[in-house]
């Protein structure tokens, strides 16, 4: 095909487990020629929305489809400011629809697009949290009953959802806010891993994420305290904003560490990778504008032997997942995939046709063109997305001061 023009460039809106997840549509002057792509923002997805509808199109229909390189600096380029969550996630969605497109066109996946795998399937990650250890171990148990290998825990959510008897009068209260506690976190967690391994063992591979709420020296503390339990990973301990930090938890402890859900630009991860600071990168690909950097990011990567850890929590769609898992299957210093399960829901497969599939805790793509996925836009229109309590976090210190989701 020489002549594949776009003609149309829309969003559509859905959330059928309550996140709200945004899939763009490229259209082409091909009959039946058409792509999906993820760019999902759940806690700020309307102006998402209204980038894709009413810019998007305007700079891309009457583009070569097939010229994805070209369009993705088009797109970045065209805004002045750039590098924002919210312009970046509206960019990923058209540039993963363009690949499926490309892919379509060439009649191939597009893992064979990009050279094929170096694996068959991808091995992934499954979340546990609970501050009764009797449910933890349900929790985990029951993955590793499925053959899962990998399990993610946690003391609760992020080390929040205490009840604090001296918060000062006037606080909000518990019922309505997350309370969090830097020094009884720090006390709970190598608790947790002391009971974990010796309950299961040393075959169950554990990870953490500290959802990015300490302070370089509290983290440091907490990567030297776990590291007798030898963690997978040690996720996302510092704010991207005190990214020069990981320097000093490198130099306190040998936990690997893992970084970057929150990235937007490359200036972010840069001195991470280079310094050999951390030991994976996973950054949730529509943040930063798609596929098409990811590859970049991967590549640029693989000589300091940072692994990638792709962000795969349920505010990503369907489409997101399976390209990360593409992203997986041909990327060489590929580490580990987070997965949230959403596709064993009835629902999302038949919203979401072809989406990938678990067996004993690897994920499969299909062989299909594209991504070799469909979207039923009828059900998806059943299924609106709202703003609810989750979009607007509410985290705390027992002392009232406001800390990051």
């Amino acid at each position: 095909m020489s002549d594949v023009k776009i003609t149309s460039v829309r969003a559509i809106a859905t959330a059928p487990q309550g996140s709200n997840l945004i899939i763009v549509r490229i259209d082409t002057n091909q009959p039946g020629l058409y792509g999906y792509g993820c760019a999902t923002y759940t806690q700020r997805f309307t102006p998402v929305l209204t980038v894709i509808n009413d810019y998007m199109g305007k700079l891309l229909i009457g583009h070569d489809a097939l010229n994805v390189n070209d369009a993705w600096e088009h797109m970045m380029n065209s805004s002045y400011w750039r590098n924002g969550p919210v312009l970046n996630n509206a960019i990923s969605g058209c540039d993963m629809a363009l690949w499926d497109i490309i892919g379509k066109a060439a009649n191939m996946p597009v893992w064979q697009l990009w050279g094929g795998k170096v694996r068959q399937a991808v091995p992934v990650y499954r979340h546990t949290a609970s501050t009764d250890y009797k449910e933890l171990d349900e929790q985990i148990q029951n993955f590793l009953d499925q053959g899962y290998q990998y399990i993610r825990i946690q003391a609760g959510n992020y080390g929040g959802n205490h009840i604090y008897l001296n918060t000062p009068e006037g606080s909000p209260d518990p019922k309505d806010v997350s309370y969090f506690d830097p020094l009884k976190y720090m006390r709970e967690v190598p608790d947790m891993f002391e009971h974990v391994r010796s309950v299961f063992g040393n075959d169950v591979e554990l990870l953490h994420d500290v959802h990015e709420r300490l302070t370089p020296v509290n983290a440091a503390f907490l990567a030297k305290s776990i590291e007798q339990y030898r963690p997978f990973f040690l996720e996302d301990a510092l704010a991207p904003e005190q990214g020069y930090g990981f320097k000093q938890l490198r130099e306190a402890s040998t936990t690997p560490l893992a970084m970057g859900e929150l990235f937007n630009n490359p200036m972010e991860w840069m001195p991470l990778v280079e310094n050999r600071w951390i030991d994976f990168i996973r950054c949730h690909i529509s943040q930063i504008g798609g596929v098409t950097p990811a590859r970049k990011l991967a590549a640029y990567c693989a000589p300091f032997d940072v692994r990638t850890a792709w962000h795969g929590p349920g505010d990503v769609s369907p489409i997101g997942h399976m390209a990360n898992v593409h992203l997986d299957l041909t990327t060489v210093n590929f580490g580990i995939q987070e997965w949230c399960g959403m596709e064993e829901d009835p629902l999302v497969q038949d919203m979401f046709p072809g989406c990938a599939r678990i067996k004993d805790g690897f994920a499969w793509a299909n062989d299909k063109p594209g991504w070799g996925m469909e979207v039923d836009e009828e059900l998806a229109k059943k299924h609106p997305p709202v703003i609810h309590e989750y979009d607007l976090w509410k985290f705390r210190t027992p002392d009232g001061t406001s800390v990051k989701g």
